[in-house]
Protein backbone atom coordinates (compact mmCIF):
# COMPACT_ATOMS: atom_id res chain seq x y z
CA UNK A 1 0.00 0.00 0.00
CA UNK A 2 2.88 2.54 0.80
CA UNK A 3 5.62 0.29 1.47
CA UNK A 4 4.34 -2.79 -0.46
CA UNK A 5 2.77 -4.84 2.47
CA UNK A 6 -0.60 -3.30 3.21
CA UNK A 7 -1.85 -2.16 6.15
CA UNK A 8 0.52 -4.34 8.51
CA UNK A 9 2.92 -1.29 7.90
CA UNK A 10 0.74 0.61 9.77
CA UNK A 11 -0.06 -1.73 12.52
CA UNK A 12 4.29 -2.17 12.93
CA UNK A 13 4.68 1.64 13.06
CA UNK A 14 2.64 1.67 15.74
CA UNK A 15 3.95 -1.24 17.96
CA UNK A 16 7.44 0.47 17.05
CA UNK A 17 6.27 4.07 17.93
CA UNK A 18 4.46 3.01 20.93
CA UNK A 19 7.13 4.08 23.75
CA UNK A 20 7.99 7.41 22.23
CA UNK A 21 4.23 8.70 21.56
CA UNK A 22 1.12 9.73 22.98
CA UNK A 23 -2.38 8.15 22.21
CA UNK A 24 -4.51 11.01 21.53
CA UNK A 25 -7.81 12.03 23.18
CA UNK A 26 -10.77 11.71 20.12
CA UNK A 27 -12.87 14.42 21.66
CA UNK A 28 -16.47 15.35 21.09
CA UNK A 29 -16.96 18.73 19.64
CA UNK A 30 -20.79 19.93 20.80
CA UNK A 31 -19.54 23.39 19.26
CA UNK A 32 -19.25 22.20 15.68
CA UNK A 33 -21.63 18.85 15.83
CA UNK A 34 -24.16 21.86 16.45
CA UNK A 35 -22.70 23.97 13.69
CA UNK A 36 -22.71 21.04 10.79
CA UNK A 37 -25.64 19.19 12.12
CA UNK A 38 -23.11 16.47 12.27
CA UNK A 39 -21.60 14.68 15.24
CA UNK A 40 -18.09 15.72 15.29
CA UNK A 41 -14.97 14.46 16.97
CA UNK A 42 -11.67 16.61 17.13
CA UNK A 43 -8.45 14.14 17.11
CA UNK A 44 -6.40 16.14 19.14
CA UNK A 45 -2.84 15.99 17.85
CA UNK A 46 -2.62 19.47 19.30
CA UNK A 47 -1.63 17.35 22.66
CA UNK A 48 0.79 14.93 20.82
CA UNK A 49 3.90 15.23 23.00
CA UNK A 50 5.89 17.66 20.31
CA UNK A 51 2.68 19.24 19.93
CA UNK A 52 1.75 17.86 16.31
CA UNK A 53 1.09 14.59 14.86
CA UNK A 54 4.43 14.79 13.14
CA UNK A 55 6.36 12.76 16.05
CA UNK A 56 4.23 9.88 14.71
CA UNK A 57 6.22 9.87 11.69
CA UNK A 58 9.76 10.34 12.64
CA UNK A 59 9.30 8.45 14.94
CA UNK A 60 8.72 5.62 12.64
CA UNK A 61 11.46 6.68 10.36
CA UNK A 62 13.98 7.41 13.09
CA UNK A 63 13.57 3.69 15.05
CA UNK A 64 13.95 2.05 12.04
CA UNK A 65 17.08 3.46 10.70
CA UNK A 66 18.43 3.51 14.00
CA UNK A 67 17.70 -0.40 14.73
CA UNK A 68 19.40 -0.93 10.82
CA UNK A 69 22.59 -1.02 12.45
CA UNK A 70 23.99 2.36 11.50
CA UNK A 71 26.49 3.63 14.29
CA UNK A 72 25.36 6.95 15.21
CA UNK A 73 23.94 7.98 11.90
CA UNK A 74 23.53 12.01 11.09
CA UNK A 75 20.39 12.51 9.36
CA UNK A 76 19.66 16.29 7.74
CA UNK A 77 15.83 17.57 6.89
CA UNK A 78 14.00 19.99 5.58
CA UNK A 79 10.97 21.40 7.93
CA UNK A 80 8.57 24.18 7.83
CA UNK A 81 8.65 23.66 11.67
CA UNK A 82 6.82 20.87 13.33
CA UNK A 83 8.31 17.91 11.56
CA UNK A 84 12.14 19.76 12.66
CA UNK A 85 11.24 19.87 16.13
CA UNK A 86 9.72 16.51 16.04
CA UNK A 87 12.84 14.56 14.43
CA UNK A 88 14.90 16.65 16.98
CA UNK A 89 13.28 15.08 20.21
CA UNK A 90 13.30 11.69 18.59
CA UNK A 91 17.04 12.18 17.22
CA UNK A 92 18.01 13.48 21.34
CA UNK A 93 16.64 10.24 22.63
CA UNK A 94 18.25 7.96 20.09
CA UNK A 95 21.36 9.61 20.06
CA UNK A 96 21.34 10.62 16.49
CA UNK A 97 23.05 13.72 14.94
CA UNK A 98 20.47 15.78 13.20
CA UNK A 99 20.89 18.79 10.45
CA UNK A 100 17.31 20.75 9.80
CA UNK A 101 16.81 23.53 6.88
CA UNK A 102 13.99 25.92 8.00
CA UNK A 103 12.56 28.91 6.86
CA UNK A 104 14.28 31.96 8.58
CA UNK A 105 10.72 33.12 9.46
CA UNK A 106 9.67 29.80 11.27
CA UNK A 107 7.61 30.52 14.43
CA UNK A 108 9.90 30.68 17.22
CA UNK A 109 8.25 28.00 19.49
CA UNK A 110 9.45 25.77 16.56
CA UNK A 111 12.61 26.79 16.02
CA UNK A 112 13.56 27.12 20.01
CA UNK A 113 12.67 23.64 20.96
CA UNK A 114 14.77 22.26 17.66
CA UNK A 115 17.84 23.79 19.28
CA UNK A 116 16.54 22.85 22.83
CA UNK A 117 16.81 19.04 21.72
CA UNK A 118 20.42 19.12 20.23
CA UNK A 119 19.59 19.81 16.36
CA UNK A 120 22.07 21.83 14.30
CA UNK A 121 19.29 24.55 13.13
CA UNK A 122 19.60 26.20 9.51
CA UNK A 123 17.35 29.28 9.32
CA UNK A 124 18.29 30.78 6.27
CA UNK A 125 15.73 29.81 3.51
CA UNK A 126 13.35 32.23 2.15
CA UNK A 127 10.69 29.57 2.43
CA UNK A 128 9.89 25.59 2.87
CA UNK A 129 11.00 25.24 -0.75
CA UNK A 130 14.39 26.65 -0.15
CA UNK A 131 14.85 25.19 2.90
CA UNK A 132 14.25 21.44 1.04
CA UNK A 133 16.59 22.27 -1.73
CA UNK A 134 19.04 22.84 0.76
CA UNK A 135 18.61 19.85 3.03
CA UNK A 136 19.05 17.38 -0.15
CA UNK A 137 22.30 19.29 -1.27
CA UNK A 138 23.89 19.46 2.24
CA UNK A 139 23.12 15.34 2.41
CA UNK A 140 24.53 14.73 -0.91
CA UNK A 141 27.41 17.31 0.14
CA UNK A 142 28.00 15.16 3.17
CA UNK A 143 27.08 12.07 2.14
CA UNK A 144 23.99 11.49 5.10
CA UNK A 145 20.95 10.90 4.96
CA UNK A 146 17.75 12.90 4.45
CA UNK A 147 14.74 12.33 5.72
CA UNK A 148 11.78 14.11 4.11
CA UNK A 149 9.22 15.19 6.43
CA UNK A 150 6.56 13.72 3.55
CA UNK A 151 7.87 11.54 1.03
CA UNK A 152 9.41 8.42 3.13
CA UNK A 153 7.22 5.08 2.97
CA UNK A 154 7.99 4.81 7.01
CA UNK A 155 6.99 8.77 7.42
CA UNK A 156 3.74 8.24 6.28
CA UNK A 157 2.88 4.87 8.05
CA UNK A 158 3.67 6.92 11.07
CA UNK A 159 1.62 9.41 10.28
CA UNK A 160 -1.36 6.55 9.23
CA UNK A 161 -1.56 5.28 13.08
CA UNK A 162 -3.60 8.61 14.11
CA UNK A 163 -6.20 6.71 11.79
CA UNK A 164 -5.88 3.77 13.37
CA UNK A 165 -6.09 4.99 16.75
CA UNK A 166 -9.89 7.18 14.96
CA UNK A 167 -11.34 3.58 14.25
CA UNK A 168 -10.31 1.60 16.79
CA UNK A 169 -12.36 4.45 19.04
CA UNK A 170 -15.14 5.44 17.02
CA UNK A 171 -15.76 2.01 14.31
CA UNK A 172 -18.86 3.78 13.40
CA UNK A 173 -17.02 6.82 11.99
CA UNK A 174 -18.55 7.85 8.29
CA UNK A 175 -15.73 10.44 7.66
CA UNK A 176 -12.23 11.50 8.55
CA UNK A 177 -10.89 14.95 7.76
CA UNK A 178 -7.49 16.39 7.78
CA UNK A 179 -4.96 19.05 6.55
CA UNK A 180 -2.36 18.77 3.34
CA UNK A 181 0.67 20.25 3.46
CA UNK A 182 3.37 17.66 1.97
CA UNK A 183 0.70 15.07 2.17
CA UNK A 184 2.49 12.87 4.41
CA UNK A 185 -0.65 12.73 6.99
CA UNK A 186 -3.38 12.63 4.33
CA UNK A 187 -1.64 9.81 2.50
CA UNK A 188 -1.33 7.83 5.84
CA UNK A 189 -4.89 8.19 6.33
CA UNK A 190 -6.52 7.22 4.04
CA UNK A 191 -4.48 4.42 2.92
CA UNK A 192 -5.02 2.67 6.56
CA UNK A 193 -9.01 3.83 6.05
CA UNK A 194 -9.17 2.24 2.57
CA UNK A 195 -7.19 -1.19 4.06
CA UNK A 196 -9.56 -1.48 7.29
CA UNK A 197 -12.58 0.85 6.51
CA UNK A 198 -12.91 1.69 2.77
CA UNK A 199 -16.70 2.80 3.36
CA UNK A 200 -15.35 5.81 5.44
CA UNK A 201 -14.46 9.10 3.60
CA UNK A 202 -11.38 10.88 3.44
CA UNK A 203 -11.01 14.38 2.72
CA UNK A 204 -7.73 16.09 2.82
CA UNK A 205 -7.78 20.45 3.50
CA UNK A 206 -5.38 22.62 1.46
CA UNK A 207 -5.17 26.59 1.89
CA UNK A 208 -6.63 28.28 -0.50
CA UNK A 209 -3.49 30.41 -1.30
CA UNK A 210 -1.48 27.21 -1.37
CA UNK A 211 -3.73 24.21 -3.33
CA UNK A 212 -0.65 22.51 -5.35
CA UNK A 213 -2.33 19.20 -4.40
CA UNK A 214 -5.91 20.21 -5.68
CA UNK A 215 -4.51 21.23 -8.84
CA UNK A 216 -2.18 18.53 -9.46
CA UNK A 217 -5.03 16.03 -8.90
CA UNK A 218 -6.90 18.00 -11.60
CA UNK A 219 -4.48 17.92 -13.85
CA UNK A 220 -3.31 14.83 -13.58
CA UNK A 221 0.22 15.40 -13.48
CA UNK A 222 2.15 17.82 -10.51
CA UNK A 223 2.14 21.06 -10.88
CA UNK A 224 3.22 23.82 -10.03
CA UNK A 225 1.37 26.71 -8.29
CA UNK A 226 1.33 30.36 -7.20
CA UNK A 227 1.88 30.36 -3.66
CA UNK A 228 0.63 33.24 -1.19
CA UNK A 229 0.89 34.03 2.15
CA UNK A 230 -0.66 31.78 4.63
CA UNK A 231 -1.02 31.57 8.28
CA UNK A 232 -1.28 28.10 8.00
CA UNK A 233 2.93 27.75 7.55
CA UNK A 234 2.68 24.15 7.66
CA UNK A 235 0.41 23.87 4.46
CA UNK A 236 2.61 26.48 2.38
CA UNK A 237 4.40 25.60 -0.74
CA UNK A 238 4.65 23.77 -3.67
CA UNK A 239 5.27 19.96 -3.57
CA UNK A 240 8.43 18.21 -4.17
CA UNK A 241 8.60 17.43 -7.81
CA UNK A 242 10.00 13.44 -6.59
CA UNK A 243 6.85 13.24 -4.00
CA UNK A 244 5.91 9.75 -3.33
CA UNK A 245 2.38 11.24 -1.45
CA UNK A 246 1.14 12.36 -5.07
CA UNK A 247 0.37 9.30 -6.26
CA UNK A 248 -1.07 7.88 -3.23
CA UNK A 249 -3.28 10.64 -2.57
CA UNK A 250 -4.92 10.20 -6.53
CA UNK A 251 -5.10 6.67 -5.39
CA UNK A 252 -6.60 6.71 -1.98
CA UNK A 253 -8.09 10.20 -1.07
CA UNK A 254 -11.65 10.99 -1.78
CA UNK A 255 -11.85 14.42 -2.28
CA UNK A 256 -9.78 17.62 -1.66
CA UNK A 257 -11.01 21.12 -0.35
CA UNK A 258 -8.93 24.31 0.52
CA UNK A 259 -10.04 27.09 2.59
CA UNK A 260 -9.66 30.87 3.49
CA UNK A 261 -7.41 32.35 5.29
CA UNK A 262 -10.61 34.21 7.15
CA UNK A 263 -11.75 30.82 8.00
CA UNK A 264 -8.55 29.34 9.50
CA UNK A 265 -8.82 32.52 11.69
CA UNK A 266 -12.01 31.79 12.91
CA UNK A 267 -11.16 28.35 13.27
CA UNK A 268 -8.21 29.32 15.62
CA UNK A 269 -10.55 31.75 17.56
CA UNK A 270 -13.33 29.34 17.56
CA UNK A 271 -11.08 26.35 19.14
CA UNK A 272 -9.84 28.58 21.81
CA UNK A 273 -13.14 30.23 22.77
CA UNK A 274 -15.18 27.21 22.33
CA UNK A 275 -13.03 23.73 22.86
CA UNK A 276 -10.49 26.10 24.94
CA UNK A 277 -8.02 24.47 22.66
CA UNK A 278 -4.59 26.06 21.30
CA UNK A 279 -4.01 25.12 17.36
CA UNK A 280 -1.68 26.30 15.12
CA UNK A 281 -2.70 27.39 11.56
CA UNK A 282 -2.43 23.99 9.94
CA UNK A 283 -3.42 22.31 12.97
CA UNK A 284 -7.18 24.15 12.08
CA UNK A 285 -7.40 23.68 9.06
CA UNK A 286 -9.88 20.59 9.01
CA UNK A 287 -11.92 22.74 11.35
CA UNK A 288 -12.07 25.89 8.92
CA UNK A 289 -13.97 23.40 6.28
CA UNK A 290 -16.77 22.60 8.41
CA UNK A 291 -16.84 26.75 9.39
CA UNK A 292 -16.56 27.35 5.60
CA UNK A 293 -19.04 24.68 4.83
CA UNK A 294 -16.90 22.75 1.90
CA UNK A 295 -17.65 19.67 3.02
CA UNK A 296 -21.47 18.48 4.03
CA UNK A 297 -21.44 16.50 6.64
CA UNK A 298 -25.32 16.67 8.33
CA UNK A 299 -26.14 13.37 9.39
CA UNK A 300 -22.49 11.62 9.39
CA UNK A 301 -20.28 10.93 11.74
CA UNK A 302 -16.95 13.07 11.40
CA UNK A 303 -13.43 12.80 12.63
CA UNK A 304 -11.62 16.36 12.16
CA UNK A 305 -7.49 16.02 13.01
CA UNK A 306 -5.93 19.06 15.04
CA UNK A 307 -2.94 18.48 13.86
CA UNK A 308 -0.66 20.65 16.02
CA UNK A 309 -0.68 23.31 18.44
CA UNK A 310 2.59 25.24 17.93
CA UNK A 311 2.03 28.65 17.32
CA UNK A 312 4.03 31.97 18.70
CA UNK A 313 2.11 33.39 21.67
CA UNK A 314 2.24 36.95 19.70
CA UNK A 315 0.51 35.18 17.11
CA UNK A 316 -2.29 34.16 18.84
CA UNK A 317 -2.39 36.81 20.63
CA UNK A 318 -2.94 39.16 18.00
CA UNK A 319 -5.49 37.11 16.04
CA UNK A 320 -7.72 36.61 19.55
CA UNK A 321 -7.36 40.93 20.07
CA UNK A 322 -8.68 41.51 16.65
CA UNK A 323 -11.64 39.10 17.02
Amino acid sequence: MIGGRGVVEFYEARHRIAAYVRRTPLAHSEWLSRLCGAEVFLKLESLQITNSFKLRGAANAALRLHTAGSERPHLVTASAGNHGRALAYIAERLGLSLTVFTPRDAPRTKLEAMRRHGADLRDVADDYEGAEKLAKAHADAEGITFLSPYSHPDVIAGAGTVALEILEDRPDIDVIVAPVGGGGLISGVAALTKGIAPQVETVGVEADVSNAFQQSVAAGRITRVTVGSTIADGLGGNMDPDTITFEIIQRVVDRLVTVSEDALIAAIRGLVTEEHLVVEGAGAAAIAAVIEQRIELRGRRTALVVSGSNIDATRLAGILRTA
